[in-house]
């Protein structure tokens, strides 16, 4: 099975000269179709820089990445923009628009798509609101909203297109322990459904159990990933 993503030899630096530091050092990574795959590890390890990179919201300095099938080392913008439309993603802070209402937070998302008319972004964001139990929702605020509600708005936006692959990092941060178990095992859910791969990035410790494997992330360093030694599934 062709992976989701391919990561071999990537490096990476922030800064130049004299101040150049290397924060990523010849990562190696395949996570596979439908596979749900958890990152851990402490502040400053190099989670965030790394979702970011795969993400393709940075660009790709050293070794190869690549996603979809596009190797993002040395692609133009159009090439990355590709990429971005077929990932969902769900981020610590929801980032919703706060003169958007629900609905049209997450209709942003599908009318950004290529040959889907307004009708049918509509129809595909109520539907998605519906399955994450927001139906009652659709003209609120965000500023109406918990915490909770808002991360299933941002989990609705992010799913809507039926993307590939999602991209979460530290979706539960914010999170009592009860509303953030309800949102991964939503998440779960929703992206098994849809055939979706994840890859979600974490600190929390009771979310685990939802991964096929956990990678951990040390000093810019990821471990020899590892299958789940929690059987849940």
């Amino acid at each position: 099975m062709k992976p989701t993503i391919a990561i071999n030899n990537l490096n990476h630096y922030f800064g130049e000269g004299d101040l150049k530091k290397q924060v990523l050092f010849n990562i190696k990574l395949d996570v596979f179709p439908g596979e749900i795959v958890i990152m851990t590890g402490h502040s400053g390890s190099g989670k965030t820089t790394l979702l970011s990179l795969i993400g393709a919201l940075r660009s790709v300095q050293e070794g190869s990445l690549v996603n979809l099938n596009q190797e993002l080392k040395d692609s133009n913008e159009n090439e990355l923009v590709r990429v971005r439309r077929q990932i969902g993603y769900i981020f610590q802070a929801h980032n919703l628009l706060p003169f958007f209402t629900v609905k049209q937070n997450v209709q942003m998302s599908i009318e950004l798509q290529n040959n889907v008319t307004k009708a049918e972004a509509q129809q595909l964001s109520e539907s998605i609101l519906h399955q994450v139990e927001l139906g009652k929702y659709l003209d609120y605020f965000p500023e109406k909203l918990s915490g909770g509600q808002k991360q299933r708005v941002a989990i609705a936006r992010a799913l809507v297109s039926h993307p590939k692959l999602i991209l979460a990092d530290e979706p539960t941060a914010a999170l009592d322990s009860k509303t953030g178990r309800n949102i991964v095992d939503l998440l779960q859910h929703l992206a098994k459904a849809q055939g979706s791969t994840i890859l979600l990035v974490t600190h929390d410790n009771r979310i685990l159990d939802i991964a096929d494997r956990i990678v951990k992330m040390e000093d810019g360093q990821l471990a020899i990933a590892k299958a789940s030694s929690i059987a849940t599934k």
